[in-house]
């Protein structure tokens, strides 16, 4: 019977205790629900623009000096040397036919009249990985002159190694020109001609 008259004072005062809590709650809400106060107003007052005729009076500052002109650097012719690789190029002696002139001595054949003579020689680009590798070789060519002084036709009939200098070989040959052949007074088209281009880097 003790037991059931504690229960229930205690029961009620737990109730009781959650009904004032409640009631707090209420109250703070209702306080929460209040629109906020406005905000606080800050009035910038700028300084009014100075009369006219004071900034007028005003001096400008001085401009600034000018930079000193620093000392001309001079430049520095490029070097070719840089990119330039230093071999020997030997180009042999061309066959003419018979003709008897020879581009290892541009001067060869010049007294006899008529045969081809030749005006421009170009020498042959080595090749940048045989130099880089140290190989040495030559190229024998056969070509053909025509009316107007060209090479044309050019064909490699041997090398060695092959396959390394025969492309540069070729190119250089095609940049070559001659007084062509005159026979009555009228260009002839010489073919058959052979010479040999010689790759060395012994500087020799």
């Amino acid at each position: 019977m003790v037991r059931i008259l504690v229960s229930i004072l205690l029961g009620a005062a737990v109730t009781f205790l959650l009904f004032v809590f409640m009631a707090y709650l209420i109250s703070g809400g209702d306080r929460r629900a209040e629109p906020p106060e406005p905000p606080t107003t800050i009035d910038i007052v700028s300084a009014p623009p100075e009369p006219e005729a004071e900034a007028r009076r005003r001096t400008p500052p001085p401009p600034p000096e000018p930079p000193e002109t620093p000392p001309d650097t001079p430049q520095s012719e490029p070097d070719a040397s840089d990119d330039a690789i230093s071999f020997n190029m030997d180009i042999g002696g061309v066959d003419l036919g018979g003709a008897g002139a020879g581009l290892g001595d541009p001067s060869a054949g010049l007294g006899r009249d008529g045969d081809a003579q030749p005006i421009v020689r170009v020498e042959p680009r080595y090749p940048p990985s045989a130099a880089r590798d140290g190989i040495e070789g030559w190229v024998q060519l056969r070509f053909t002159i025509d009316e107007t002084g060209g090479v044309t036709d050019i064909e490699v009939i041997d090398a060695n190694p092959r396959r390394v200098f025969d492309q540069e070989a070729r190119r250089a040959l095609a940049r070559w020109r001659y007084a062509p052949k005159v026979v009555d007074g009228r260009p002839q088209r010489q073919e058959g001609l052979t010479v040999q281009l010689d790759f060395n880097m012994d500087g020799s």
